[in-house]
């Protein structure tokens, strides 16, 4: 069997398992669930292991250590991953839900049902974590998945899909459910986007030029984002010592993820007192500062300030490290026209205590999360209440923000009549 054929014999195996599972009680899914997390716990020795090896190739591949850190799973990683599969045991089961039930003058009683999608492939690169939260909420919701990692966390995957397996198996549920491509070969990826008689859905999550790549090769619907050019914007009304917690969570608290800060905006009113002590915070953890002419004016000179003048690409990038654009603005508008100019549409923050402004920034910035007064970095499944996310969806169709069981599924009419004919 060649490996596309072994690829295509896989999506043919998800779809019947998603037949299966799309009528599975709540109970027994959830039962799976509570045992692949308790599996991970019990197997940790293993996943670390794994995930060595995978660290050390990547460091002889040349990965920086920002990215390494994506890699890693250590015990507190894999209990943290274990209480988000909890997590997700926990909540409702959309599976089955009806709503938005009524009668019509007609007699008939029409209404929708949450079904699940049925099979979903996910690609993605770097975060090991990420095969289990897709597992557990595809699980959940009744969703068989095709899981294809980076070759960077292929050891670490391999493990964890086992146990997965194992855990599903004693649990009574079909482990053909989650299949792996444990194949690196990146020409088995467009075989897989073209499988659209097997998939349902396609989610990508890593780099731009993956999801660039996904997005036109695809005959799949896909649910693309990930992308964060994240931005936070310091009011004229912001309590300085609130922005500045914010805007060190937001980029420092894990610089490589897509929901930290990218860019610092701030209001010219408050940037003499505010930016020096930013700037001194960001300088103990390394942060190097990509300024415009006022900013850069106003923080010359000072000791120990990793300072740079920013080129004109600068405002549309996605760090994922320690580097940060800053620019002062005159007023709220021209920190609205920045984000509408480069936003990725993924997370934006107003710090400010002036009502009016808040409410300007939520009802004008278009993005998937806006925040008032909060770091960007809570864009996240399991911070939203979600258990986990499937990915974070930059688009408004048909799911936007972290994707939970409910944007994972779809509906479907009923319609109950009396003999009910159309005139």
């Amino acid at each position: 069997m060649t490996a596309e054929e072994k690829l295509r014999d896989q999506g043919c195996q998800a779809k019947a398992a998603g037949a299966r599972l799309a009528c599975m009680p709540t109970d027994i899914k959830n039962a799976a669930l509570l045992a692949v997390a308790d599996a991970l716990e019990h197997n940790a020795g293993a996943i670390i292991e794994a995930n060595a090896w995978d660290q050390a190739e990547a460091a002889a591949g040349g990965m920086n250590a920002a990215m390494l850190d994506r890699l890693i799973l250590d015990e507190g990683r894999i209990k943290a991953i274990a209480a988000d599969v909890r997590t997700v045991a926990a909540l409702p089961d959309p599976v089955g839900e009806i709503f938005d039930m009524r009668t019509h003058a007609n007699g008939l009683v029409i209404g929708k049902k949450r079904v699940p999608l049925g099979v979903i492939a996910a690609i993605y690169e770097s975060r090991p974590n990420v095969t289990v939260d897709i597992t557990a909420l595809c699980l959940k919701a009744g969703n068989a998945v095709i899981l294809r990692g980076g070759k960077e966390t292929i050891h670490s995957n391999r493990v964890l899909v086992n146990i997965i397996h194992d855990a599903l198996t004693r649990s009574g549920i079909s482990p053909e459910a989650v299949q792996f491509i444990d194949d690196t070969d990146r020409a088995l990826v467009p075989v897989l986007l073209h499988m659209s008689d097997l998939i349902d859905l396609v989610i990508p999550r890593g780099g731009a030029g993956l999801i660039k790549s996904v997005k036109e090769t695809s005959t799949i619907p896909v649910v693309a984002g990930g992308i964060g050019v994240c931005h936070t914007y310091v009011d004229a009304a912001a309590k300085i010592k609130d922005a500045v917690a914010i805007a060190y969570n937001a980029k420092v608290q894990r610089p490589t993820v897509c929901n930290a800060m990218d860019t610092l905006i701030v209001h010219q009113a408050v940037a003499e007192e505010y930016l020096p002590l930013i700037a001194a915070e960001w300088a103990q953890a390394g942060v190097e500062m990509r300024c415009d002419e006022r900013a850069l004016a106003i923080l010359s000179g000072r000791p120990n300030l990793k300072l740079a003048a920013a080129e004109p690409d600068d405002w549309s990038r996605e760090y994922l490290a320690l580097i940060a654009g800053v620019r002062v603005v005159d007023d709220l508008d021209g920190a609205l026209r920045h984000i509408s100019a480069y936003g990725s549409g993924h997370s934006e923050a107003i710090v400010t205590e002036d009502y009016s402004n808040a409410q300007r920034f939520l009802n004008e910035v278009d993005a998937a999360a806006v925040y008032v007064n909060a770091s960007t970095r809570f864009t996240d499944g399991a911070q939203f209440g979600l258990g986990a996310e499937i990915g974070i969806s930059t688009q408004k169709m048909h799911a936007r923000g972290p994707l939970g069981l409910k944007e994972i599924t779809s509906y479907k009419w009923l319609v109950y009549g009396s003999g009910t004919v159309r005139p």
